[in-house]
């Protein structure tokens, strides 16, 4: 057997095998007083969904009408603390931290201008070429309009959203001479933002808030057993950063990003109340790098 809880962070790029203890650096870590089996489970996995989520990485105009760029996202992934890797009642680290960042390919291109508003597209796509034993795949879309006033001053809206997967050995196991078997393990968020900024000589600050809602599913290869995430995470998000373009060539894009807790009212009666508790959260940087076509 195989633990079946969720050392969803570690597998996200990547598969490591994990020991079913308390890691070294954690050595003496306190379990909560509050601490929760349920809740703990449904964090890792909204911490993934929210980690991979479409966030702007640019200003409410991104380009120019007839203009767009194709290059890289990155999303960082912060490391979580040794509470909350925490499994079994406090009897396990997970090995969360392995993946510093999720890289994809992505896009975007302004349509012809339809008065004053410049409409937009945008995308991503990490395709699922096999690495360190796991296939993760990644896409990504938004669409959105944007208008900027003489002053300079640009307002927008966005709506976005992204699909993750993987297929990997997850759910690590106990005992090191077990064999591998595949799990598999869905994120998907959707999403809506309000965008403000303003456009200098060669750079836009911007902010955009909105909200953000993650689902997730964890299914374990070698004994069938189905991880339910009853708190998904449905709640505020927002991004403040800059968008710039380098010598017409080279598009800049960098912001912090947030999602600093979620409301979660799951139709089960099986589901443990919040209380106040975390069930998803994250504070990050994002930066996309790319050609201005």
């Amino acid at each position: 057997m195989r633990f079946s809880p969720l050392p969803f962070a570690a597998a996200l790029l990547f598969s490591m095998p994990a020991a079913a203890q308390i890691a070294p650096e954690c050595a003496g870590v306190q379990v909560p007083t509050d601490y929760d089996e349920q809740i703990q489970q449904d964090f890792l996995a909204n911490y993934v969904g929210l980690a991979a989520s479409f966030s702007p990485a640019h200003g409410p105009v991104p380009h120019e009408p007839g203009h767009g760029m194709i290059g890289v996202g990155v999303n960082v992934m912060p490391p979580l603390n040794c509470q909350r890797r925490l499994v079994l009642n406090g009897s396990k680290t997970e090995d969360t931290n392995k993946t510093p960042a999720i890289p994809m390919p992505r896009f975007s291109v302004a349509l012809p201008q339809v008065g004053p508003i410049t409409i937009y597209v945008g995308g991503g796509y990490l395709p699922p070429v096999p690495a360190f034993g796991a296939r993760t795949t990644i896409l990504a879309a938004e669409i959105g309009a944007g208008m900027e006033l003489d002053s300079g001053v640009q307002v927008g809206a966005r709506l976005h959203a992204m699909s993750f997967k993987t297929v990997a050995d997850v759910a690590t196991a106990f005992v090191a001479t077990d064999p591998p078997v595949d799990d598999l393990f869905l994120a998907n968020t959707i999403g809506a933002d309000l965008m403000g900024g303003y456009a200098m000589e060669k750079l836009t600050p911007y902010v955009a808030v909105g909200w953000t809602d993650v689902s997730t599913f964890f299914f374990v290869g070698d004994d069938a057993y189905v991880a339910n995430n009853y708190h998904p995470y449905s709640g505020l998000s927002f991004s403040v950063g800059a968008d710039t373009l380098v010598k017409e060539h080279l598009r800049v894009g960098a912001e912090f990003y947030g999602a600093p807790g979620g409301y979660a009212d799951p139709d089960s009666s099986t589901a443990v109340p919040l209380n106040g508790r975390s069930a998803g959260q994250i504070y990050t940087g994002r930066v996309r790098l790319g050609v201005e076509l």
